[in-house]
């Protein structure tokens, strides 16, 4: 608890800077430090810092280009190195994003396919913490671009990622872990469920295509309006090994009730396109037409199905849904900024539409009955909880959310700290 007490009132000194800027010309900067929390993850620490370039002032408080860049650690591992340039003047009429980052994650999350095919034991999570993990080790270098057709609302969507993955077992002994038996990821491959090709990650290189449509009345928390974007990102034939096509297709929506009363949603799909395999360590990648965030993985956790175990909602078709009410219940003026208190209960709930194919004829009776269900498609992962926001001038938001799963299957809760809304 007094972590957590340091973790907001640190964030209400970082707002409160952030706050007081006035029109800029030329260069800006500013370096925060970079402090959240994840359940999945412990607690982030670290340093921020964002360079500006707003020529004559004359567009503040929009700029010319930014540069971002980001170290910071998790209490669990994770260290995030990451460098973003974001811009709508380096191409006329377009926004260029170039976002290069590294991401370590010395146990990450790995609990099979196909969501409740496989069973987890919350007991097994306790007593023998290695069990559902692996290391994996992200290099990302993405360019995207996004533009509108003339004035209209609607526009375009176009780039390339290149990832490196390396994914091994957990290396307990570096981590002053013990290990008690082989995981699951390690099982997985003894079965054939995870090929010698995929086992220890490769590199992909994805093409992105695609249209979206946008009529928010703000970014940062919306009262009305809608947004929806439709893509396809390949990683085709030659230029990768394992060649595979995704589409996704996410809209957002958002309506007034009453005043300061705002219900959103928003619906994710995400298919396999064709019969090619996609490795097992892309299938979380989620697409989105532009990445805010330093990674964009599901099914669970964060950034898609608050309060369910990070990656439980593995498939080859999977679709989530996000649905929310959002109230500000008290304003006030404090230091001549604008403030305002708000909640947000919600439901989550994730589906697997098309479950990867696994061929369990290496498994033995006893493995099948220790660790896969018969399983059923159509079946939800659900959670539903509540969310506190701190809004600065309404662009600046604090927020926290607390998710409670409604199948222990899924685990038990999650808590997360961090900026802006989920969507």
């Amino acid at each position: 608890m007094k972590r957590f007490i340091f973790t907001i009132c640190l964030f209400l000194v970082v707002s409160f800077v952030y706050s007081q800027q006035k029109a800029k010309k030329g260069f800006g900067f500013g370096a925060l430090p970079a402090v959240s929390y994840d359940s999945d993850l412990g607690f982030q620490y670290g340093v921020l810092a964002n360079f500006y370039l707003y020529g004559d002032g004359s567009i503040f408080p929009k700029y010319y280009h930014s540069l971002y860049t980001e170290l910071s650690t998790y209490t669990k591992g994770r260290v995030i190195a990451r460098i973003r340039y974001d811009s709508e003047f380096l191409i006329p009429k377009v926004r260029s994003t170039i976002d290069i980052s590294y991401v370590t994650d010395p146990i990450s999350d790995f609990y099979g396919f196909n969501g409740y095919q496989g069973i987890y034991s919350a007991d097994t999570a306790k007593n023998n913490h290695l069990f559902y993990r692996n290391a994996q080790y992200m290099f990302r270098a993405k360019a995207d671009f996004q533009g509108n057709f003339g004035n209209s609302k609607f526009g375009w969507v176009a780039g390339y990622s290149f990832y490196h993955f390396s994914i091994d077992t957990v290396n307990n002994s570096q981590l002053g872990l013990a290990k008690k038996s082989e995981s699951l990821y390690e099982k997985y491959q003894q079965w054939g469920l995870i090929s010698p090709a995929e086992a220890h990650g490769s590199s992909i290189n994805y093409l992105k295509v695609g249209l979206k449509y946008d009529s928010r009345d703000q970014l940062a928390n919306p009262s009305k309006g809608i947004f929806t974007e439709a893509v396809v990102q390949t990683a085709p034939g030659f230029i990768n090994s394992s060649p595979h096509t995704k589409f996704a297709l996410i809209h957002r929506q958002y309506f007034t009730l009453a005043n300061d009363l705002t219900f959103a949603y928003r619906i994710d799909y995400q298919s396999t396109i064709g019969k090619d395999k996609v490795p097992f360590y892309a299938q979380p990648l989620l697409i989105t037409s532009y990445l805010v965030a330093a990674t964009n993985q599901g099914l669970g956790g964060k950034s898609s199905v608050r309060g369910i175990l990070r990656n439980r909602i593995i498939g080859d078709d999977v679709a989530f849904g996000n649905f929310e009410f959002r109230y500000k219940f008290l304003r006030f003026e404090w230091l001549k900024q604008n403030f305002y208190l708000g909640t947000n209960v919600f439901f989550d709930s994730g589906i697997i539409l098309k479950p990867i194919e696994m061929n369990l004829a290496n498994v033995s009776v006893a493995d099948k009955a220790s660790y896969f269900s018969n399983y059923e498609a159509g079946k939800f992962h659900s959670a539903a909880g509540i969310g506190l926001k701190i809004g600065w001038n309404e662009n600046f938001i604090i927020s926290a959310d607390f998710g409670k799963a409604l199948n222990i299957q899924d685990g038990n809760t999650g808590f997360y700290i961090g900026l802006n809304y989920l969507f």
